[in-house]
């Protein structure tokens, strides 16, 4: 899928889950409801974007390292950011023997690329290098703030579903033509709010992903760093994934594969899309630049 595609994809998808979130609360409170659920989606949102970043890198205890401590890791993250027109990062490590990357940050001016001990351990130069220009794309494809307001607006789902349970126990709600949704509205609330919402940010997260492989490869001109860079992190995380549970958990959207093992997540349910595919494309954009 083209750049472009994906860009609309990713709009639509968001929008989605924006109209999800106002369909919830016009049930729950008809007009009300609608406006109340948007003023609370909207403060989430401004939450997220500014402090996203901070929630990452604290969770995965990463420490922000110099061009003096880290050289080559500058260097290349330097090299990057100026092929893709960006300003230069700030550059973590992570002390994770899981081997994985992520990019944080607001905007490019206020961005972090984060790798972990155990990437840098696990993959060459080339490879790094390629892993790197992905994460730089994300960064100049805005993907940090729209992975930040996904997860706002998925979080507002929630607490709209939890309101609709709190106020079915104890009688409250409403809307403004009746006593407000019943139990049966309640409980596929419950059911299908939640699941849907999972869907469209999962979705959302795996568009974002093909997009920063293809960016990400064209940045760097060498799709098969990225590929094999791939297949490695995949065969590592088989054999050391992140522990399930850890305050780590919820950065695992932003990294460049899925770091736990993944053999009992149900496709449409992961955030990362399936390796072999990102794979074969990779290999495909390799072909084509011969």
């Amino acid at each position: 899928m083209s750049r472009l595609g994906n860009g609309l994809k990713t709009a639509l998808l968001l929008g989605g889950l924006s109209a999800l979130i106002l369909l919830i609360g016009q049930a729950l409170g008809g007009t009300t409801g609608l406006l109340i659920a948007g003023v609370v989606a909207l403060a989430m949102n401004g939450v997220s974007y500014f402090y996203s970043d901070r929630l990452a890198l604290r969770a995965m205890r990463a420490q922000e390292v110099s061009a003096q401590q880290a050289p080559r890791l500058h260097a290349m993250v330097a090299e990057l950011a100026v092929v893709q027109g960006l300003p230069m990062p700030r550059v973590y490590i992570s002390p994770s023997a899981t081997p994985n990357a992520f990019a944080t940050g607001r905007n490019p001016a206020h961005a972090a690329i984060c790798v972990t001990t155990g990437i840098l351990e696990l993959l060459d130069e080339r490879e790094l290098r390629g892993v790197l220009g992905h994460e730089i794309s994300h960064v100049g494809n805005r993907d940090i703030l729209i992975a930040s307001v996904a997860a706002g607006l998925a979080g507002m789902v929630m607490i709209l579903v939890n309101l609709a349970q709190f106020g079915a126990l104890f009688g409250f709600g409403g809307n403004d033509e009746d006593a407000g949704p019943g139990f049966l509205e309640i409980v596929l609330l419950a059911l299908l709010g939640p699941l849907a919402a999972g869907l469209i940010q999962a979705a959302i997260s795996r568009s974002r992903e093909y997009a920063a492989d293809a960016s990400g490869a064209q940045a760097t001109g060498d799709p098969l760093a990225l590929a094999n860079a791939l297949a490695k992190i995949e065969r590592a995380t088989r054999a050391r994934p992140l522990a399930a549970g850890t305050s780590a958990g919820p950065v695992s959207s932003l990294m460049i594969a899925n770091p736990f093992s993944g053999q009992t997540m149900m496709r449409m349910f992961s955030t990362h899309p399936d390796t072999a595919d990102r794979i074969t494309r990779l290999r495909a954009m390799a072909t084509t630049r011969r």
